[in-house]
């Protein structure tokens, strides 16, 4: 059986019952594009925190903490007023050494969720001096973070 119907168009395309924007609406979303643009933060920005956090020892010191040695990395924040949400992680300025150990136990160990809000918080509030002498920032730039 022959198929028919990819021949050309008979008749001419229909116009969209929608309109199209007039210029002042294409400039105010362009306006709106660049204000969302300029938010992004940059993988340069971000891995001067990252930065800080090699060679330090845990700051977590969860139970069953081994001190690290090599395998301290970056541990970011759970809660979400540090811009923790689902499939984001938090900000990189929120983030505190801890051996491979700790970060097992505060991410996927178990545990009450406050218990471990309230260790990463008492990691941070004793790593935040030391990231501050260590990166050259002022200590009143951290408190207003």
């Amino acid at each position: 059986m022959k198929r028919s119907g990819f021949g050309p168009r008979k008749s001419t395309l229909k116009r969209s019952p929608f309109k199209l924007p007039d210029r002042q609406t294409f400039e105010r979303n362009q306006e709106a594009r660049k204000r969302v643009s300029r938010k992004k933060v940059t993988v340069a920005e971000g891995s001067k925190y990252l930065a800080a956090c090699r060679g330090e020892p845990c700051f977590l010191r969860m139970h069953g903490c081994f001190g690290g040695g090599d395998t301290v990395v970056p541990c970011h924040s759970n809660q979400a007023r540090h811009g923790k949400g689902m499939g984001i992680k938090a900000k990189h300025e929120f983030t505190v050494p801890g051996c491979a150990n700790c970060h097992a136990l505060i991410d996927q160990g178990p545990g009450l969720r406050e218990h471990k809000f309230a260790a990463w918080d008492v990691a941070f509030e004793a790593w935040g001096p030391v990231r501050a002498r260590k990166m050259g920032i002022e200590q009143q730039e951290l408190e207003v973070a």
